[in-house]
Formats: structure tokens, C-alpha cells, sequence
């Protein structure tokens, strides 16, 4: 159904446009504890344009939830407040740099009320705006009535007395509308993590919505540089190279042109380091089918993407392609889903790993027989995983003879008092273990209340958006017509086939790749990228949907699937049922795998010797 399609008056920071051809934005923030002094190290540049600030992860969301849930006032990054902008918003005034920022999370009123007042204190003359209508929460009871399923596992929907938060994925052109009204600082509720970048693109180039390859370019920028220092050296797989000590790593600058493309910067002195690596790093994290990234405002296509270093520490993206996005939005809903606790308890001295495999059994057996005697339900999970000794990645272990691990022991169960019987028993069983027991704690942990995600797809006209400014009642956003034109997209091809007729010899895999992982609900992503054009075919023969999933069947439940990228020579997989629910609902030791790309590159695989790069010795595993 047509819309009215609004146009804007250009406010002062549109009409930089005239004077300046290229748009700075800096990433002052990756996630919700971030540290609050990037904002001075990239405000000192001098030259940027605008500050985007990321706090939201589905975890941060039913964070968020909670404490909503037991302060009404609260359910926002309240350190974005009263430490980021606190100490720099008079620079902020003086150098006019546009700030964007989702801190709104669970309570953007609450959160833009605060920074007024902030404003109102230091004699700033800021003006503050809001995007509005991510939140469905007071629709709970409308969603059961024609329930959906959730979109990867097909559970049904949860009761409406233990969901805790219903958040839609918002895009960036009621951004855009609020920094052409002349508004300092945006801040959202959820919205895709990339859309704060693109939200001031829009705005600073005029792109509209049937500009379908900017949109994507200006996604792509935004992906590079929502997760902060990620794109400049942190999480790097050669992280031995990083220069001036992780402490000092400097986080990113987008420039980005009105053609779309972007270089990826840091600050002048800062630490760390900006290359090839970092970025297709970067590009990887976090995404499933790389030429069908779906977001709000534009389909992706990151297959062809270039990345070329210009000069030191500034590496240059293009050839994103966009196509029109979906007529639905994804939905985050967090729901109560019992309680979860758990431990790390040490073992040091002779057989390690054995004596901390009786000591874990032997909870859990007292554990269970303590529910029994007072009649409660048994666990609804239980997970070991003995640290140090590496049997959670595989059926063979190589530190059996490990001389120091440590056993966490986690379980969930409907009854905060189910999951403090397991705590006491592992405090009980301290004089009855076996020799070598041992760990720094304080206090005996206590129960948590589980959060689990629910994730949906929802109609965008049954998301009314609104935009709310200073006292003035919220004005509701226009939304578009889907842009461009249907286009068939092209198959992207995986490379030709490798045939090895070599002598070969055994080599880790981080000698011929880098790679990075992350999660999404259940499901992680492995990005694997070739370091050099010639070792891509090689990498596709050897690195297939079976052996990924050998390397981590004791964890993957469902299935991998193996997706091609011909523009950087890269690969990326995804993991189904992979983490135990996930976030806040997992009991694992990295509930968000962020370590899985990490195994993947301690695989010894056997190498041409004619592929075998020079420099194989720095990869040599300790």
C-alpha cells in the first residue's frame, strides 16, 4: 500500500553536504561495558562528523528486561548517561558532532529525560530526539491469539505471564528523520546494530530508500564499526601484532563517501591495528548467508565486497550490493524459563582431569538424590565441562594428564531453591572430594532467573514507528515503500575445484587462514578467510560441511551449512543448535562461541607443500 513519502528541510548537518564530501563517523561503543574513554581518544581527532554508541545484544536486552522489571525508571546503558556524555558532552557541543545511539535499550524515554537533564545542568543548547515502536511488549496478549513459532527451533509461543520483553528490529530512516529535523543526539530502542551508521548516511548524503547499493555500503560501514575495536585489532587472530598493548587500542572511524565506500580508520597514535585481517575479520562476525544479509531498510549482498589496504592503518570496502529488503521485521521476545547457577572448581596435582570427573559426578548424584527427598522436579539440564583438558572437543582428550583444570558445574531447574540444592552440595561435598580441590571464590554463587529468547518474524505494518522530540507529543514516521525494483540476484559461485597430486605436510590452519566467530540465539558463525588468493580452493576442498561438524560434534546439535565468499577469498559457516540455547539461557563456558573459530584454526590439516607459506614457522602452536 503507498505511503506518503515526507521530505525534510536540510538541518546544519545535512547541509555539510555542500561544503564536504565524505561523512566521519566514529565507534565509541560495541557493547553495554565498553569502556567510556573512547569517547575523549576519538573526540580528540577533531574531524568527525558524528559518534555512534552500540549497547544491544539479545543478552543485553533481557538485562535490560530485568531491571526494568524491578525499577520502571531504569531498562537503559545508564553508563552511556552519567559517564560517556556526562564528561564529554561539552566537547560534543563544541565541535558539533551528532551523536546516535541505541542506549535507549528497554526505556529510551527514560534515557533521553536523563540526558536533557544533563544538558539542562552543564547550559548546553542540545536537542534530544527518540525513536519509538520497537517495543511490543503491551501486545503479548495479541501474539497469542494468532501465535507465531519461533523462527529457528519452531517452539511454541510462550505464556504471556512469563514473557519479560518483545523488541522489533528497527531500521535507520526515522534516524534519519530526527538528525534532518536538526536533532544532536538520536536514541533508540533496539534497531539492527548498523543502522546507527547508516541513519546519519542517509541524512548526510540524501540516500533514499530506492538507493538499494548505498544502503548496503552504508550497512556494510555501520557492520564494520558497531562492534568498536573488533575492526582494530581486538579478537585478531594475529593479536601477537598488535602494536602499543591492548590497553591502548584505538577504536575505529568510518569515512565514508557518497558512493558508497568506506575507509576504516583510527585515531592518529592510538594502539592496535587496521589491516586486511581485522576487517574481513570484522565483515564475517555475526552474519549467516553473506550474500543475504537481511536487514530493515535493504537486502545485503557482502559476497563481492573488496577490501583493499590504501596505507597504513586505513583499509578501504566496497562492492556491497543491496536488493529489496523484507516486508517483515524480526522480533526479539526474552520470557522467564526457570533458573540456572553454577560453579568453577579447581583440581591441581597427578590425574587432574580424573579426580575433577569424579568430583563433578559426584554432585550432581548427591544433588539428585537431595531432590528426591523433597519431592522437587529433577534438573531440567545439567552441563560439565572439565577446562584445561580439551574432552569438551571431541571424543579424545589431549591433557588427560593435565596436572591443573578446573570443573564448571552448571544446571537449571524450575525452582530457584532446585539449582541452590546443587550449589550446596558441591560446598558439601568439599571435605569428601578428592585430593587437589581448590579455587579463589567469595561467597557460594546463587540462582538466576533464565531469560530464554524467542525470536519472530512480524508484517512492518503492524509496527508503527513514531519519533518523539523535547515535550512534544510523538510524531508518527512514514515509513516507505520498499525500494528498488525486484532483481534476480546471481548464484554465488564457490571456487573451481582443488586437485592435490603433492607432497604435503601436516600445518595448523591458522597458518593459512584467520577466522572469527559468533553467536546468533543458538546458532554461531565461523568466518574463515584465506590469507593469501591462491589457498581459497584449497580451503573449500578441505573445509567442508562434515568435517566442521566432526570438529565440534560434541557441541552442534543440528546442522552446518557452508556458505561461499568469492570477493575476499573467504568462507563462512553456521553452526545449528550450537550453544545451548544461547545468551542467557546457556549453561556452557562460552555461551556465545566466541572461541569456536579459535579450535577451528588449531585443526592440523595436511597442506601442498607448493601452497605452504613462507612465514608457516610464526604459526608454529605452542
Amino acid at each position: 500500500m503507498p505511503v506518503e513519502k515526507k521530505r525534510y528541510i536540510f538541518s546544519g548537518f545535512t547541509r555539510k553536504l555542500m561544503r564536504k564530501k565524505k561523512l566521519r563517523i566514529g565507534g565509541a561503543s560495541g557493547y553495554w561495558g565498553d569502556a567510556s574513554s573512547s569517547t575523549k581518544l576519538l573526540l580528540a581527532e577533531e574531524n568527525l562528523d558524528v559518534l555512534v554508541y552500540d549497547y544491544l545484544a539479545e543478552i543485553t536486552m533481557a538485562i535490560m528486561a530485568r531491571a526494568n522489571l524491578k525499577d520502571e525508571t531504569l531498562g537503559y546503558a545508564t553508563d552511556f548517561v552519567f559517564e560517556v556524555l556526562d564528561q564529554n558532552l561539552a566537547e560534543i557541543s563544541n565541535q558539533k558532532v551528532k551523536v546516535v545511539s541505541n542506549a535507549g535499550g528497554m526505556n529510551p524515554i527514560a534515557c533521553a529525560s536523563a540526558i536533557e537533564a544533563l544538558i539542562k545542568k552543564q547550559g548546553l543548547d542540545l536537542k534530544v530526539g527518540v525513536v519509538l515502536g520497537d517495543n511490543l511488549l503491551n501486545r503479548a496478549s495479541d501474539f497469542q491469539i494468532d501465535a507465531p513459532t519461533e523462527m529457528f527451533s519452531k517452539r511454541n509461543f510462550p505464556e504471556k505471564d512469563s514473557i519479560t520483553s518483545i523488541n522489533a528490529y528497527l531500521g535507520a530512516f526515522p534516524i534519519a528523520k530526527l538528525l534532518n529535523e536538526g536533532i544532536d543526539i538520536v536514541i533508540t530502542g533496539r534497531c539492527v546494530d548498523s543502522a546507527l551508521t547508516l541513519g546519519a548516511c542517509i541524512s548526510f548524503f540524501n540516500w533514499n530508500e530506492n538507493d538499494l547499493d548505498l544502503l548496503a555500503a552504508g550497512s556494510l560501514a555501520g557492520h564494520l564499526i558497531e562492534c568498536g575495536t573488533q575492526v582494530t585489532g581486538g579478537n585478531f587472530t594475529d593479536w601477537k601484532s598488535i602494536s602499543g598493548g591492548f590497553e591502548k587500542i584505538g577504536y575505529p572511524i568510518a569515512e565514508i563517501s557518497s558512493d558508497g565506500k568506506a575507509l576504516i580508520q583510527k585515531p592518529s597514535g592510538s594502539g592496535g591495528i587496521i589491516n586486511f585481517g581485522t576487517v574481513a575479520e570484522q565483515l564475517v562476525y555475526e552474519i549467516g548467508d553473506p550474500a543475504n544479509y537481511i536487514l530493515p531498510d535493504v537486502t545485503c549482498d557482502f559476497s563481492s565486497v573488496k577490501i583493499k589496504e590504501v596505507r597504513s592503518n586505513s583499509v578501504e570496502v566496497s562492492g556491497a550490493k543491496g536488493y529489496q529488503p523484507s516486508d517483515t521485521l524480526k522480533v526479539c521476545l526474552t520470557y522467564s524459563d526457570g533458573y540456572r547457577g553454577g560453579h568453577l572448581y579447581g583440581f591441581y596435582g597427578m590425574e587432574a582431569v580424573k579426580k575433577a570427573e569424579a568430583y563433578s559426578h559426584a554432585v550432581i548424584s548427591r544433588a539428585k538424590a537431595d531432590l528426591r527427598n523433597i519431592n522437587l522436579d529433577d534438573f531440567t539440564e545439567v552441563s560439565t565441562e572439565i577446562l584445561g583438558s580439551e574432552a569438551q572437543f571431541g571424543k579424545s582428550s589431549k591433557g588427560q594428564n593435565n596436572r591443573e583444570v578446573f570443573v564448571k558445574i552448571a544446571v537449571k531447574h524450575p525452582s530457584p531453591k532446585g539449582v541452590d540444592i546443587m550449589l550446596k552440595a558441591a560446598t558439601g561435598l568439599g571435605l569428601s572430594s578428592p585430593p587437589g580441590l581448590s579455587g579463589f571464590a567469595g561467597a557460594r554463587p546463587k540462582p538466576t532467573p533464565v531469560l530464554a529468547l524467542f525470536s519472530f518474524l512480524i508484517s512492518k505494518e503492524k509496527v508503527p514507528i513514531s519519533t518523539k522530540t523535547g515535550l512534544a507529543n510523538a510524531e508518527k514516521f512514514n515509513t516507505f515503500e520498499l525500494g528498488g525494483k525486484l532483481v534476480e540476484r546471481d548464484n554465488v559461485k564457490p571456487p573451481s575445484h582443488f586437485y592435490n597430486s603433492e607432497k604435503t605436510m601436516f600445518l595448523p590452519l591458522v597458518a593459512l587462514a584467520y577466522s572469527r566467530s559468533g553467536d546468533k540465539g543458538d546458532k554461531v558463525n565461523i568466518g574463515v578467510i584465506a590469507r593469501s588468493p591462491e589457498l581459497y580452493p584449497f580451503l573449500w576442498s578441505i573445509l567442508t560441511e562434515v568435517k566442521v561438524k566432526n570438529i565440534f560434534e560434541h557441541f552442534v546439535k543440528g546442522p552446518v551449512e557452508r556458505f561461499p565468499i568469492p570477493g575476499f577469498n573467504a568462507i563462512n559457516f553456521v553452526l545449528s543448535q550450537a550453544l545451548g540455547g544461547g545468551g542467557t539461557t546457556s549453561l556452557r563456558n562460552d555461551p556465545q562461541g566466541k572461541g569456536y573459530g579459535q579450535i577451528l584454526l588449531s585443526t592440523e590439516v595436511l597442506v601442498p607443500k607448493s601452497l605452504v607459506p613462507k612465514n608457516w614457522l610464526n604459526y608454529r602452536l605452542e
